[in-house]
């Protein structure tokens, strides 16, 4: 994925999919806000 410079909002990210999710994103280069 491209996410480099890009802004992901993820709800429920603190645990379970949501945390994988967030995990992978900022991996990929995304700024993750977690609400």
């Amino acid at each position: 994925m491209r996410l480099k410079n890009k802004i992901a909002i993820v709800t429920g990210g603190s645990r379970g999919i949501g945390q994988a999710i967030s995990e992978l994103f900022a991996k990929e280069g995304a700024t993750v806000v977690i609400i």
